[in-house]
């Protein structure tokens, strides 16, 4: 077998390697005595999957008015919700997703903070297209200060920083119980099943029935009918939930969708050229056996 032939194997080899890992995401816990996650089928996983824009739209309103009020989102621009692949591309703004009036608008919605050149004060205006999301505070002390001493964590990127993210992201959400009788949670502090930790020194019960889960300082953020979908979609804590992991999901990797489809496409150029390299070898081999 040619050598040129053989490369072109093993490239094949990679990528179906990779493909099977995109596609294999199995919701399970990762560490801790958190319970197993809850399963949940997303659109966008998979070698084929794709983000559905309607669920990006209703995943960014559950981050506009809930989420944002604590998160921050720094390595995301305004402009960005506008292009390809985003919960309000338009084909018409395709080029430049800075003249999308939807964008403008969200964006004309938050302030952002600058200096004043002429007095050197600091001063707000409000946000264009080209500016990334602002943080709800000033400083890392005030959002500890608002926030019981913890410090609430960039969302950018979230889905990425957390095994299995948005599953992770998604059972979170809906994982707050009543703390079982026998285990101690301090003031500012909430229990949640999914939440990878070890409650043995706070557990005053069997030894062998440690609860699953884990406290954290983030109070349940989301309820039943807490934001009002525009499309109808019905305001269950569910629904919720999954929404905001889709649109974290984007936020993470807003190109994810376009590199599936050029993995394909290589996939089925390097298909097509392992078979015309195998047709020249039999030519050219085809009188010399």
């Amino acid at each position: 077998m040619s050598s040129l032939m053989t490369k072109s194997l093993k490239v094949l080899a990679g990528l179906a390697v990779v493909t099977g890992l995109v596609a294999g995401a199995p919701a399970l816990a990762s560490g801790g005595h958190a319970k197993p996650l809850l399963k949940a089928e997303f659109s966008f996983e998979g070698p084929f999957g794709a983000f559905d824009q309607a669920e990006l739209q209703r995943g960014y309103k559950v981050y506009r008015e809930v989420c944002s009020s604590c998160h921050s989102m720094k390595l995301m621009s305004f402009r960005n919700l506008g292009q390809k692949g985003g919960p309000f591309f338009d084909e018409k703004y395709k080029d430049n997703p800075n003249d999308n009036p939807v964008v403008k608008q969200i964006a004309s919605e938050f302030e952002v903070a600058e200096i004043d050149p002429e007095t050197g004060d600091e001063t707000t205006r409000k946000a264009t297209t080209s500016d990334r999301f602002p943080s709800p505070f000033k400083n890392d002390d005030a959002a500890k200060a608002s926030n019981g001493g913890a410090l609430p964590p960039d969302l950018s990127v979230m889905a990425k920083a957390r095994h299995h993210g948005p599953h992770y992201i998604y059972s979170l959400l809906q994982g707050y119980e009543p703390e079982p009788v026998g285990l101690t949670v301090a003031p500012g502090q909430h229990y949640n099943v999914y939440f990878p930790g070890d409650l043995k020194a706070q557990w005053s019960g069997d030894a062998h029935k440690v609860p699953h889960g884990g406290v954290l300082a983030m109070a349940p953020p989301l309820t039943d009918g807490r934001v009002t979908f525009d499309d109808g979609t019905p305001s269950t804590l569910k629904n919720q939930a999954h929404a905001v992991a889709t649109f974290l999901a984007w936020t993470a990797e807003p190109h994810a969708t376009e590199r599936k489809q050029t993995g394909i496409a290589v996939l089925l150029y390097l298909a097509i050229f392992f078979g015309i390299t195998y047709l020249a070898y039999r030519q050219v081999w085809k009188g010399k056996h």
